[in-house]
């Protein structure tokens, strides 16, 4: 399974590229994984400000949907527009071509309570 050390995790299983004040969000492996087939992302807050563990969006797998929560409070600023054509790329490359959303990052402190990488792993192995 593939857990990129540069990234901050969510218990939730999403994952976080933070660059200055800018958050790029995703699933991980693990949950693409677990999902199976992902045939639609929907995500319909893009320009409106959500508190950290508000629902985004949704990502649909040919077996269940499951809600997509804000690991960080901010403004949705993007949606990676390729998923509307192919949500696949979230199963194929959920750290690169997968990414669902960016986001402005309204307070910096909640940044400590992401999850590195090792405390990740202690999650999705309990």
């Amino acid at each position: 399974m593939n857990l990129p050390e540069d990234l901050k995790y969510t218990k939730d299983h999403e994952w976080v590229r933070i660059e200055g004040d800018t958050a790029t969000i995703g699933i991980t492996d693990f949950a693409q994984g677990e999902l199976g087939d992902i045939v639609y992302v929907e995500v319909e807050t893009e320009g409106e400000t959500l508190e950290r563990e508000e629902v985004f969006g949704t990502v649909e797998a040919v077996k269940t949907v499951s809600d997509l929560f804000l690991p960080l409070t901010g403004e949705i600023t993007a949606f990676n527009d390729k998923l509307e054509a192919e949500p696949e790329a979230v199963n194929q490359d959920p750290y690169g071509a997968g990414w669902i959303i960016k986001m402005k990052i309204n307070n910096k402190e909640q940044i400590k309570d992401l999850l590195d990488v090792q405390a990740y792993g202690n999650v999705i192995n309990a």
